[in-house]
């Protein structure tokens, strides 16, 4: 489950059964989430064609949280699947 919080994604894993290691499952995940990002270029302007121009990559800020949470789906006309609860509101407030 993936959610915005303003300009940041908010990832949730591990909501089907229990998994002792899922510490270290999405801290892997954010790891390598960290690694592509730091190879896609930002160019300052997008007329640029030469590398020497670039002017620098994308940077992601990684925190963790872990928690139980309540997921329900809401709303009729255009349903959508949303946790709540104090660790879904904890987390969100990291950025």
């Amino acid at each position: 489950k993936v959610e915005t919080i303003g300009d940041a994604y908010m990832a949730v894993s591990n909501l089907i059964e229990p998994q002792p290691d899922h510490a270290k499952r999405i801290c892997h995940f954010a790891l390598e989430a960290i690694e592509a990002a730091n190879s896609v270029r930002v160019l300052e302007n997008e007329t640029v064609e030469t590398p020497a121009e670039i002017d620098e990559f994308v940077h992601l800020r990684v925190g963790f949280h872990s928690g139980p949470v309540v997921a329900s789906v809401v709303g009729n006309l255009n349903p959508r699947f949303c946790l709540f609860g104090d660790t879904v509101n904890t987390a969100s407030r990291m950025e």
